[in-house]
C-alpha cells in the first residue's frame, strides 16, 4: 500500500530512510527507479501486513521512502527487502547509495557530491566555501527531513571541519 504523494502530512512523523546517490539521475535512471519502486512499494509489507508507504527522489539524486508506522511498523524482514530492491537500483546504474563516505552539499545553487575526505580538506583549505549547505542523511523522522535535511555548514553535521 503506498501514501500517495497528496496524502502527504507534514505533521505526520513518518520513518524516513534517505539513500543519496553519488551523482544525479539521467532522466531514464529516474524512470526506472520511479517505476521499480512504485511496483515495490505497492506490495511492501510487514509479516504480511502491507506497509502504507512513498518516496520520493528529492534534488535528482536522494531517494527518500516514507513509512507510516502508526498504521505499520517496518519489521527486520520489510526493511531488508527495501535494501534489497535498493541494492538491485544500486547495480544497475552504479549509484553509490549505500556509500556513506561522501558528503552532499549545496555551493551556489548547484547540489555537489565528494568523497568525505575530500570534502574534509576542502573546507580546510578554502576550496570549499563556508557559506554552503550540507545535506544530512541521518534523518530517519519525516518532520526532522522537512526541517533539518539542508543545513547550513555552522549548523550541519560537517561544522566540526570549518574549524
Amino acid at each position: 500500500m503506498k501514501i500517495e504523494e497528496s496524502n502527504i502530512v507534514e505533521t505526520n512523523d513518518y520513518r524516513v530512510i534517505i539513500y543519496p546517490a553519488s551523482r544525479p539521475f539521467t532522466a531514464k535512471e529516474s524512470k526506472v527507479i520511479t517505476e521499480k519502486l512504485y511496483d515495490f512499494l505497492s506490495t511492501w509489507a510487514a509479516h504480511g501486513k502491507p506497509l502504507s508507504s512513498s518516496f520520493k527522489i528529492e534534488k535528482n539524486q536522494f531517494i527518500v521512502v516514507c513509512v507510516d508506522e502508526e498504521k505499520e511498523v517496518a519489521s527486520g524482514c520489510s526493511i531488508d527487502a527495501l535494501g534489497a530492491i535498493m541494492r538491485e537500483i544500486e547495480q544497475e546504474f552504479s549509484l553509490g547509495l549505500f556509500d556513506r563516505m561522501k558528503a552532499s552539499f549545496v555551493e551556489n545553487g548547484e547540489v555537489k557530491t565528494m568523497k568525505l575526505q575530500d570534502f574534509k580538506k576542502g573546507l580546510k583549505s578554502g576550496k570549499i566555501p563556508k557559506n554552503i549547505e550540507v545535506f544530512d542523511f541521518s534523518k530517519n523522522t519525516y518532520i526532522a527531513f522537512l526541517s533539518d535535511f539542508l543545513l547550513p555548514l555552522n549548523r550541519s553535521w560537517a561544522g566540526i571541519y570549518a574549524e
